[in-house]
């Protein structure tokens, strides 16, 4: 049997992220670009998953459209995936950093 911890965001959390419903962009074009450099950050900051664990991009119904997050799915067997998925959960990363930045081609200075 296979579950999943949401990580609620595609984004470090000080970072801005993809607005649902923006007539800016393509909403779900740039949050999956944004969750492939968060998923790449997050195997950079805690390692590759361990096995049993795997990160993938889920949809949610929202008021406003579908929004997209990043998760980690686990093997409840298997306690090293759950412990990686927590590091995840309790210790995002607060900023992008250089390797995201340039995939998402973003200045590397902070406004």
């Amino acid at each position: 049997m296979r579950d999943f911890l949401d990580l609620g965001v595609t984004t470090p959390y000080l970072e801005e992220c993809a607005q649902v419903g923006s007539r800016d962009y393509d909403y779900h074009e740039r949050a999956r670009r944004e969750a492939r450099a968060y998923i790449g950050q997050l195997r950079r900051t805690f390692g590759d998953e361990p096995k049993g664990a795997r990160f993938s991009v889920k949809s949610h119904e929202h008021d406003f459209g579908t929004y997209l997050t990043v998760v980690c799915h686990v093997d409840p067997e298997i306690p090293e995936s759950i412990d990686y998925a927590f590091r995840c959960e309790a210790k995002p990363p607060e900023f992008w950093d250089e390797p995201a930045r340039a995939e998402l081609n973003l200045s590397t200075e902070r406004s």
